[in-house]
């Protein structure tokens, strides 16, 4: 069979193979399994069809990387990276109805972790990157493939390592697509948006330290480390940063306004959102900062005090508001607690224009005419935080047509991960006619 349905045919057996290899990513490297056979998983399916793929281990063993370049009608244009990441979160299977490593393929889903986030994705682009290769489809401009390890716990063995160590890779490349963006919302009997990621906030992982004077635990003390790192995590914890709205969440409110008739009073904002149903998780967590605690670590007897503390918080900082973020935390840690980054990737902020978008919202409607596109911005990270560093302009593209009930949100990193078969058959073929056109 020729045109894109060959590639929508083999999509949903792509994703289940997928699936099937254990790809974990614990973010400890002595445990981290799968990735090399995911790897070479993805390097045969493309060299089957002829592409010239490099297989790359990235500063450890098995921690491998995949990449491929099309070449395009117009190799004066800048390239395009379609980007996706072979590694998962761990999953465990007591939790689940399925195996979530079976790849099984029920009840209108293919089931397992990494169906949503992210082997949905790369199951679409291996199937479209194949027929583009078998029957000749020439680009307008050249398309670098990249299937990348370490993702789940920040990049630093994938894309974080290949932009400082192998730049020469994304030669050319000006613009991204990855994960996170193009799944519909329906507002409607018969009208879906479908939501574009066009901004990341920032991750950062601090570790708190205060240091006291060890002793006994029943003599009086004054110069407690433990005493000191509760106070600086509570205060940051039940601390509330100031409601920001930057541009990509403006567009997106303005677009909704339009779209819903609804409005979103900034006296009210967070309340408002909440007639978004399940998305206001994803919408309530971009109009400000976070630093939530996460875990804490002192002493080693019941009755000793012991002479340092420890503390670790999850900040996620909105793009233009690193200085300002800082300036207050350290006003609510004091002058007793210091502070250092154990992980540090900035936001991305991308104008939500241009030929790309319209090229997303063009393929969207071909397959869902009544469809719009609205930017939005993720509260978490990808690896777009590291190929924007290239100056790429980065965009989360992964279409999916969802059913109106499927609470996708939950499902990232959530017990019985699935992804819709004709939503991946749908995408298939939204990827395939945006790559002809972009």
């Amino acid at each position: 069979m020729t045109g894109q349905n060959s590639a929508a045919d083999e999509v949903v057996q792509l994703a289940s193979e997928l699936i099937r290899i254990d790809t974990s990513n614990t973010g400890d490297p002595d445990t981290v399994v799968g990735e090399r056979e995911a790897a070479e998983y993805v390097a045969a399916k493309l060299s089957e069809v002829g592409y010239e793929v490099e297989v790359l281990d990235s500063g450890a063993p098995g921690r491998s990387n995949v990449f491929c370049r099309l070449e395009g009608a117009d190799r004066e244009r800048g390239a395009l990276l379609v980007h996706g990441h072979l590694d998962v979160v761990p999953a465990d299977p007591s939790e689940w109805s399925v195996h979530p490593f079976s790849g099984a393929v029920q009840d209108g889903y293919v089931w397992g972790r990494g169906a949503v986030d992210m082997k949905n994705m790369v199951a679409m682009t291996i199937a479209v990157a194949r027929r583009f290769k078998r029957e000749g489809v020439v680009p307008p401009r050249d398309i670098v493939f990249a299937f990348v390890a370490d993702e789940e716990a920040g990049g630093k063995y994938g894309a974080q390592w290949l932009v400082e160590n192998r730049p020469d890779l994304f030669e050319g490349c000006t613009e991204a697509v990855g994960e996170v963006g193009g799944f519909s919302l329906t507002l409607g009997e018969d009208q879906r948006v479908y939501l574009i990621e066009a901004a990341e906030k920032g991750i950062a992982w601090m570790r708190l330290r205060a240091k006291g004077k060890p002793g006994h635990g029943s003599f009086l003390h004054d110069d407690n480390a433990v005493t000191r790192v509760a106070e600086a995590v509570a205060r940051l914890g039940n601390h509330t940063f100031p409601l920001v709205l930057t541009d990509t969440v403006r567009e997106f409110l303005a677009s909704m306004r339009e779209i819903t008739g609804l409005e979103f009073p900034e006296d009210d904002l967070e309340g408002s959102l909440a007639k978004l149903g399940p998305l206001a998780r994803i919408v309530g967590a971009t109009v400000r900062d976070t630093a939530n605690p996460t875990m804490l670590s002192a002493g080693y007897k019941a009755n000793v005090i012991p002479s340092t503390a420890e503390a670790v918080v999850d900040c996620r900082v909105l793009p233009g508001r690193q200085e300002a973020f800082l300036r207050e935390v350290d006003e609510l840690l004091g002058p007793h607690v210091t502070r250092e980054w154990v992980t540090e990737l900035p936001p991305v902020e991308t104008p939500f224009e241009g030929p790309l978008v319209e090229a997303m919202a063009a393929a969207l409607r071909t397959e869902d005419p009544s469809s719009r596109t609205v930017p939005y911005m993720l509260s978490g990270g990808t690896d777009a935080k590291s190929f924007f560093r290239l100056g790429m302009r980065c965009y989360g593209f992964a279409p999916l047509r969802l059913p109106p009930d499927l609470d996708f949100a939950s499902l990232f990193h959530g017990i019985d991960e699935r992804v819709p078969i004709d939503a991946l058959e749908f995408g298939t073929r939204v990827l395939d006619t945006f790559l002809q056109n972009s």
